[in-house]
């Protein structure tokens, strides 16, 4: 057998190949059936050839670790920033191997500093979801708004230093936005975040529930699914929405203590094309932190008769 051709013999005597002497195409196609991650943490330590495919524009135009965080327990080094600077450093480096190809970024802990780039260099961003970072700011997010005009889905959700005027000038700029999540943390029982997120974030938990909903009823009529667990708005805000977005077909409004039924029913009279709408639903717990700071659910309580308090 010619080795120099066919591969050499191991001593287990099986046939060695080298892949490094894969073709370009080959090696692409290859590598394009592999996970984000399988490609992050393997092939791109191989050799400097594997590393150099990996950045091929056709491999960078999805950007996608929710799965990973999703999977993942939020862990109190997610929210440092360490972690934060080593997330950002992907999004730049995947931005740039994209060319201006990339269309979906989905991640969490990012900044300023990585989404200021998207913004320069990602004309064609369709998707962009950024739960969880406490340092993107409403400055940014006008620089998102001007340079990806694209957007049709848009996901802010625990990012409390993103305000209404984010909201006002993503909808200003971006006729196409369909999808927006705007979920905050369980303020109602913050004990599940307690020891992984930062108590002072806690307690930053956006008010101004109704000037976001105004935002969003005024510039962003093709709104079709609208997510605002634990939003703070009242039937002032919903109403707003109601009046403004149309063509909903998809709300969540779960843990929105500041609207009733009725308020949800005379909102929902305007939606014709609404199909689904999650309620808020409680569970008052009887426990002392919770009398003390929730105490105003005792009237709830006494009003209806029930230990399950359902809107």
């Amino acid at each position: 057998m010619d080795d120099d051709k066919e591969g050499k013999i191991v001593d287990s005597g099986e046939l060695a190949h080298d892949w490094t002497e894969l073709t370009h195409v080959c090696l692409i196609n290859i590598l394009s059936r592999l996970s984000l991650e399988d490609r992050w943490r393997g092939a791109m330590w191989v050799c400097k050839a594997w590393l150099q495919a990996c950045k091929e524009p056709c491999l960078n135009s999805v950007f996608d670790l929710e799965t990973y965080f999703h999977s993942a327990i939020e862990f109190p080094r997610f929210w440092t920033p360490a972690f934060e600077r080593r997330v950002d450093n992907m999004i730049r480096s995947v931005v740039i191997w994209s060319e201006g190809s990339l269309t979906e970024i989905r991640v969490r802990h990012c900044s300023d500093r990585s989404l200021s780039l998207v913004a320069q260099r990602c004309p064609n961003i369709q998707v962009l979801s950024i739960k969880s970072c406490p340092h993107v700011s409403d400055v940014i997010m006008a620089e998102i708004a001007t340079g990806c005009p694209k957007l049709k889905e848009l996901d802010i959700s625990y990012c409390y230093e993103i305000s209404h005027k984010s909201l006002a000038t993503i909808g200003s700029h971006c006729p196409n936005l369909q999808i927006l999540r705007r979920n905050l943390m369980n303020w109602l029982d913050p004990s599940p975040h307690v020891g992984s997120v930062p108590i002072e974030y806690l307690n930053a938990c956006p008010q101004d529930g109704n000037s976001e909903a105004a935002a969003i009823g005024k510039f962003m009529p093709h709104l079709l699914q609208l997510e605002l667990r634990f939003s703070k708005l009242t039937a002032k805000g919903l109403t707003l929405i109601s009046e403004g977005c149309l063509d909903l077909e998809h709300i969540d409004l779960s843990g929105c203590a500041n609207v009733t039924s009725r308020d949800i029913a005379t909102a929902s009279s305007n939606l014709k094309k609404l199909k689904y709408i999650k309620k808020p639903n409680f569970y008052i717990p009887r426990s002392t932190y919770h009398t003390e700071r929730y105490g105003h659910w005792q009237l709830y309580d006494e009003r209806f008769q029930t230990d399950v308090f359902r809107i």
